[in-house]
């Protein structure tokens, strides 16, 4: 060194890398039992403050002095600064920290790319980390989520009136297999339906839902769905929350005066809550668009492909008789007689729903949209496990199976992967 030159030695900088926070969910206040208009929750985007400058550069250079003899020098190219506490060493590489003597030249000229080796396997590791922290954070929180929807389930005593292949009632079964809630099942005869004498609400699925003192009887599939799904998030009292989806009557395109339901295909959450379960706006609009395409357009598939022949119509009405309650006459006569009345019925629901020709292909289009929505970088359109419209869309499916028009779906559309995970999403629910 010669005479008089003086060297700056590395300013260390004591920086440290911002911790991510933690979100503490309060309960939301329970609601009026009184219905009232509802207002759309305004959702916050999740802030995210990024470190302070120095802070991440800082840190990976200590990573780098713990993972490789020669991290000093990796340190002085990510930040130009060094972590405090670590030792002097010569900036000449990883093969010059190894001990062996390389030429300055050869050392400048290969640092570059052992540089760049260095980073690529650093970041990896970071990422590793990181990609390994969120899991065990997420599932913490399911943990979590998952002991308060069985500590609120619990104080349910469930019955399911239904008929068993009908798409309504299997839509509610799947959301309640899935949530893990027991229930009883009463089958309903379609003839004379002596079971549901008690209700003045003439279809199913009807569920009585027992809590503590209090029956509320809940009618209409998507209502049930909402109520109990408010329900096991919110933890209101489900006598309150049935006020929010109030009936009203109205007439049908056929000039029949029918029962809707206000606001069915809404969770009843204050922003906390949906913000928890959607984490954004978008997503809750999105379920709620397709549980209604599911009720509005799907289910009225179903009939008219099942009845298309009248050998389609006899073996599903065979099905139908199994599954269903039925005496041995009634048994009898249902199958030929119902075979063939709806067998005629499927010619009219085509015409009435502008349905093509090949009442497949509608079939087909309808699938092949379903999985496009759902898209190929997630599993379930409710992203790592399946929300109210994949439980609504495979419940509607489920009641085809074992019958031709369900085999020709799975074979001549791109539905079967993602109908096979909801299934076993469903079958290893906690139970």
């Amino acid at each position: 060194m010669k005479a008089g030159r003086r060297v700056r030695k590395p300013q260390a900088a004591s920086t440290a890398a911002s911790s991510p926070r933690s979100v503490t969910v309060t309960p939301g206040n329970p609601r009026s039992a009184r219905p009232r208009p509802l207002r759309e929750a305004r959702i916050r985007p999740s802030s995210f403050r990024a470190p302070a400058r120095g802070a991440g550069t800082a840190d990976m250079a200590q990573a780098a002095r713990a993972l490789w003899p020669g991290g000093r020098a990796l340190a002085w190219g990510l930040g130009g600064r060094l972590a405090p506490g670590l030792p002097a060493q010569s900036p000449t590489g990883f093969a010059g920290a190894a001990g062996g003597r390389v030429p300055a030249a050869t050392a400048r000229k290969g640092s570059p790319r052992l540089l760049g080796a260095a980073a690529l396997a650093l970041g990896g590791a970071v990422g590793l980390y990181y990609t390994a922290r969120w899991h065990l954070h997420a599932q913490n929180l399911l943990a979590k989520r998952s002991a308060t929807q069985l500590s609120l389930s619990g104080r349910l005593q469930l019955t399911l009136y239904q008929y068993k292949t009908c798409p309504f009632c299997s839509k509610v079964r799947a959301f309640l297999d899935f949530h893990a809630l027991p229930y009883q099942v009463v089958e309903v005869n379609p003839v004379l339906r002596a079971e549901i004498k008690f209700s003045s609400y003439r279809k199913v699925p009807i569920l009585l839902a027992q809590e503590g003192d209090s029956m509320q009887q809940l009618n209409d599939s998507s209502v049930i769905i909402s109520a109990l799904k408010t329900y096991l998030v919110s933890g209101q009292p489900l006598e309150d929350i049935i006020t929010y989806y109030p009936p009203m009557k109205a007439m049908n395109d056929q000039g029949k005066e029918v029962t809707e339901f206000c606001n069915k295909y809404w969770l009843m959450l204050d922003e906390k809550e949906a913000q928890r379960m959607y984490g954004g706006k978008e997503a809750r609009t999105e379920e709620m668009k397709w549980r209604q395409w599911a009720d509005d357009w799907l289910v009225h598939l179903i009939s008219p492909n099942v009845y298309r022949t009248p050998a389609e119509a006899l073996a599903s009405f065979d099905y139908i008789v199994r599954e269903g309650k039925f005496g041995a006459m009634e048994g009898a006569m249902a199958k030929y007689l119902g075979a063939a009345a709806m067998y005629l019925i499927s010619k009219r629901l085509k015409s009435r729903h502008h349905l093509q020709d090949d009442v497949r292909e509608d079939l087909y289009e309808a699938a092949n949209k379903w999985v496009a929505a759902v898209g190929k970088d997630r599993p379930f359109m409710g992203g790592q496990e399946p929300n109210l419209a994949d439980l609504a869309v495979y419940g509607v499916l489920r009641v085809m199976e074992g019958l031709e028009a369900f085999e020709d779906l799975m074979q001549h559309t791109r539905i079967q992967p993602w109908y096979l995970r909801v299934e076993k999403a469903i079958a290893e629910a906690p139970q």
